[in-house]
């Protein structure tokens, strides 16, 4: 003979610690969502520009202690060059971004520059911060 039990079985999840997981979980995603942003921190510039173009392309960066980066790896000139040969095929199409710290000398800029031409691309777009 089975006993009837004074106890219902409960027939719904409760569902508020996983509400406050998530949360937390949220939180956290928003406050470290800025600082997962790749490159090299560099002190760009402000100046009137254009909108941004939507196209990738490969990021080379300078320093304000004259570092050159291609993406986030430190370079020298000749790996630069080197770093820059998969995208020949494309180099007359494929833009190249220059980001480089605005206390960086305008001679040791139109270096990398110059040396970037001389590998053969032609669209060479310079990286700022839009003017407040």
């Amino acid at each position: 003979m089975r006993r009837k039990s004074s106890f219902r079985g409960m027939a719904s999840i409760n569902v508020t610690s996983l509400v406050d997981v998530t949360m937390c979980l949220l939180i956290i995603f928003m406050l470290t969502a800025p600082y997962i942003q790749g490159g090299v921190e560099v002190d760009l510039p402000e100046a009137d520009t254009r909108e941004q173009l939507k196209r990738e392309g490969p990021v080379i960066s300078i320093t304000k202690n004259r570092q050159v980066y291609f993406d986030e790896e430190a370079v020298t000139s000749d790996e630069l060059v080197e770093l820059l040969a998969p995208y020949l095929p494309e180099k007359d199409t494929i833009p190249v971004y220059l980001r480089s710290d605005e206390d960086v000398p305008y001679g040791f800029v139109l270096q990398v520059m110059a040396r970037v031409e001389r590998a053969g691309f032609v669209n060479l777009s310079l990286v700022a911060d839009p003017e407040r």
